[in-house]
């Protein structure tokens, strides 16, 4: 046969595709109690996260109230300070005799001084001159 042409070999064919076969391995989910303390887990993350802010928050108005209440302070501040020249400019003996003479007040002089004296029959007396004067 090897060498006869008239003889035709027979080749055996040869599957040209290597069987293989696939494994097909299913992904086992997660058990409940893990699922519940994943869960737990980020729910306590979320509610920390949650508390921080909101904590921020009441830092954040609290320093606007307090930067508030610091600018009405100085703006009093310098009120006060205003006043205090007036007051200063008001209480000048000059402007005080002045301002009685236009309302007909005149100078006292050392004669018409009296001394009146802190007893307790004085009081009364006075309290008595004035009572029989209404």
């Amino acid at each position: 046969m090897h060498g006869n042409l008239a003889f035709k070999e027979k080749k055996e064919e040869r599957a040209r595709y290597k069987e293989t076969r696939e494994v097909v391995s299913r992904k086992v989910s997660l058990p409940a109690g893990e699922k519940l303390l994943y869960l737990f887990t980020i729910m306590l993350c979320m509610t920390v996260a949650g508390v921080v802010l909101w904590k921020y928050a009441q830092i954040y108005e609290v320093n606007t109230k307090l930067q508030q209440i610091e600018h009405e302070i100085k703006q009093l501040e310098k009120e006060n300070s205003i006043l205090k020249v007036e007051t200063r400019k008001l209480q000048e003996p000059k402007r005080l005799i002045e301002q009685g003479r236009m309302m007909g007040l005149i100078p006292s002089t050392e004669d018409s001084i009296e001394q009146v004296s802190a007893d307790v029959s004085y009081y009364a007396a006075n309290k008595a001159n004035v009572a029989a004067n209404r």
